[in-house]
């Protein structure tokens, strides 16, 4: 068989979906500083595909530069065509940064941190499918038997991710109907959320090798579990130091990360329409689901907001220290990880910039991803986030998605996203 190798350049854009162009292998030389060629409409691809609302009009060039630090090169040894590609930032044609870039996002939130109080944030990406290739059978979940019906494809998605050099943490049946559960090691910021978007890649390619899918939408099925997407992170000095932990303040928290719960906690309603990005999310948000139904911060509670995790046979306070963590599970895969982190960092800086304290009282989070659009378009604090072009591009784009599933049933709503993600 004639074959000439491909390399695909892409980024995770605001609908939650990896979208490039692929060349020739032996053009990456060139490629590492021209990209490939994209254009500014190509950003209002909701997840359905077309392009509803735009801008942009069809005007403009742009390129998608492939960065060297996310580059993914995993042979699955089954004779089919490696999977080769690499994760990039959207950039004007002169080389500088596109200002509607997902992973700029990130960077200037991780910017904003630093500039509030000299921390960087440490993250790891949890993350539940439903696997299709194991047969559905009741009361199996957590189970062996699950674990054990899923056949080669967890050792084939292990193997993946850490071929794609990320480093495996966990595998597990989740407490759905063929759900799955995948963790892999904190990391950097923008290294976690590359390492986010590598995992589900990883496993839709494995699932594909195995002529099954790997399903992240929100809520596959009206009536049955979500997926969610649990993002874990901790605050760190710039010399790499915990920053988190305090075992006299409350939840055992530093008064810097207070300050940054708190600004997670005033911000919540608006970033919903940003890690809980569509109207299938909010069917998940609902009581009796193990998700968030209000903006809160509890200790070891996993109906909260923003969990206080465990910490487990630490030696001493250091130990306690270094695996002290927060999780924030009000996210899905619906959403790009470099936008969800980028605004839970964004609302976090600003708590830590304004010294804000924790609420008294917990606030029900939106009902409905219009709820959460209407927050967000009434927040100049966001909108100084996004940046007035994105903010108006992210506001359209997930408006006209909302439109077109608007008269959808939510049996036909929640078909609709499993198809997509």
């Amino acid at each position: 068989m004639l074959r000439e190798e491909l390399i695909f350049v892409g980024t995770c854009d605001i609908a939650g979906l990896v979208r490039g162009k692929g060349f020739p292998a032996a053009e990456l030389p060139a490629r590492r500083k021209t990209g490939i060629g994209w254009t500014h409409s190509n950003l209002m691809q909701t997840c359905f595909g077309p392009i509803f609302d735009t801008p942009f009009g069809t005007g403009g060039d742009l390129m998608i530069v492939p960065d060297p630090s996310a580059e993914v090169h995993v042979d699955f040894r089954d004779g089919s065509a490696p999977e080769h590609f690499f994760l990039g930032d959207i950039c004007n044609i002169d080389g500088s940064p596109w200002e509607c870039c997902v992973r700029n996002f990130l960077r200037r939130a991780v910017a904003a941190l630093k500039r509030a109080g000299g921390l960087h944030l440490i993250a790891a990406f949890e993350q539940e499918f439903v696997y299709t290739g194991v047969e559905d059978l009741p009361g199996h979940a957590y189970s062996l038997s699950a674990f054990r019906r899923q056949g080669v494809f967890g050792e084939m998605l292990t193997g993946a991710i850490r071929a794609a050099s990320a480093k495996p943490d966990s595998f597990l049946a989740e407490y759905g109907p063929r759900q799955y559960e995948v963790t892999v090691a904190p990391e950097t910021a923008l290294r976690a959320a590359d390492q986010g978007v590598i995992t589900r890649e990883m496993a839709r390619g494995a699932a594909f090798r195995l002529d099954n899918r790997a399903i992240f939408s929100p809520m596959p099925v009206a009536d049955g579990a979500g997926n969610g997407v649990h993002i874990h992170f901790s605050l760190h000095e710039e010399e790499g130091a915990p920053a988190t932990y305090d075992p006299h303040g409350p939840f055992g928290l530093s008064a810097a990360a207070i300050h940054f719960a708190a600004g997670v906690l005033h911000h919540m309603e608006a970033i919903c329409a940003i890690t809980a990005p569509s109207p299938a999310s909010y069917l998940r948000l609902t009581p009796n689901r193990w998700a968030p139904t209000v903006a809160n911060i509890e200790s070891q509670d996993r109906g909260a907001a923003l969990r206080v995790c465990p910490v487990f046979e630490a030696a001493d306070g250091k130990q306690r220290a270094a695996q002290f963590n927060l999780e924030f599970r009000v996210c899905d895969a619906a959403a790009s990880p470099y936008m969800a982190l980028g605004a839970l960092i964004f609302a976090g800086a600003d708590g830590l910039a304004r010294n804000l304290a924790l609420p008294e009282s917990s606030r029900p989070l939106p009902h409905s991803l219009g709820e959460a659009l209407d927050v967000m378009a009434a927040s100049e604090t966001v909108e100084g986030w996004l940046g007035p072009t994105f903010f108006e591009a992210y506001l359209r784009h997930k408006r006209s998605e909302l439109a077109f599933v608007a008269e959808l049933a939510p049996d036909e709503l929640c078909a609709r996203y499993a198809e997509v993600y």
